[in-house]
């Protein structure tokens, strides 16, 4: 039996994957984010610019080392897309088809997610709408949904393409587990760390289990589809599921 040829370079499957393509792709969220968060989420009392709280922590990062700007965490992302870039010597060639087609794949892939809030509000839980939703359905439905876009870039940036790249290479180049091994512990990792960056306490039962279970549920999701179609994928993914939840589930 011949042999089944290899896919081509050129295939949407890895283009989809490469930092240009990726970066592309990205790039409008990037900027609604970074110019709306000016223009639409200051705080009222102090007229300071409200942000992601994934955000806020790669800006402390930041000033560790004395470096302050508003828009370091975002520069952070442009910066790790071109150096992969240029590291790989792919060509400076964006295919319009391929951003296209990650739009709709990212549409696909938010369904499964949206399937297990609704099962997870049908056992009864605190439905994770509600929960994403404090605090945030006294703003305009433009400002949630800049929260929306700045969820998914930053929270991935740093739960995904930070933390399961960091602990893959701990876990496999230092410690020498097996990769496979490796990609599983850095997957669990990763969402135990995004399920524990949410607030699951309630007054009435102390820690919302519920709650717990689909952050660390969801965190695994956004784990593997990283792994499995990369960056730019799983952050529109990330951005349409919570869109949808402040935007139209809580109108």
């Amino acid at each position: 039996m011949p042999r089944r040829p290899a896919a081509e370079p050129d295939a949407y499957a890895e283009l989809s994957r490469r930092p240009l393509h990726v970066l592309a792709f990205l790039l409008p969220l990037l900027a609604a984010y970074e110019i709306g968060s000016v223009l639409f989420l200051r705080d009222p009392g102090t007229g300071a610019a409200q942000t992601i709280r994934a955000r806020a922590l790669l800006q402390d990062f930041f000033e560790v080392f004395g470096a302050v700007g508003l828009y370091l965490p975002g520069a952070l992302l442009v910066v790790i897309l071109v150096t992969w870039h240029v590291m790989r010597r792919d060509p400076w060639r964006v295919r319009p088809g391929v951003l296209g087609g990650m739009l709709v794949e990212s549409l696909l892939w938010t369904t499964p997610l949206l399937a297990f809030a609704v099962f997870m509000q049908s056992l009864g839980n605190s439905t994770p709408a509600a929960a994403a939703a404090d605090g945030l359905m006294a703003m305009p439905a433009g400002s949630r949904l800049l929260v929306s876009i700045g969820a998914g870039l930053y929270e991935e940036l740093l739960f995904r393409l930070i933390g399961i790249t960091v602990l893959h290479m701990v876990l496999v180049d230092v410690c020498r587990v097996r990769t496979l091994t490796g990609s599983v512990l850095a997957v669990g990792l990763s969402a135990l760390a995004f399920a524990m960056y949410h607030d699951l306490s309630s007054e009435r039962a102390g820690i919302e289990w519920g709650l717990a279970v689909f952050y660390f549920g969801s965190g695994a999701y956004f784990g593997g589809l990283f792994l499995m179609r990369g960056f730019g994928v799983v952050v529109a993914v990330h951005a349409l599921y919570d869109a949808l939840v402040l935007v139209f589930w809580h109108r």
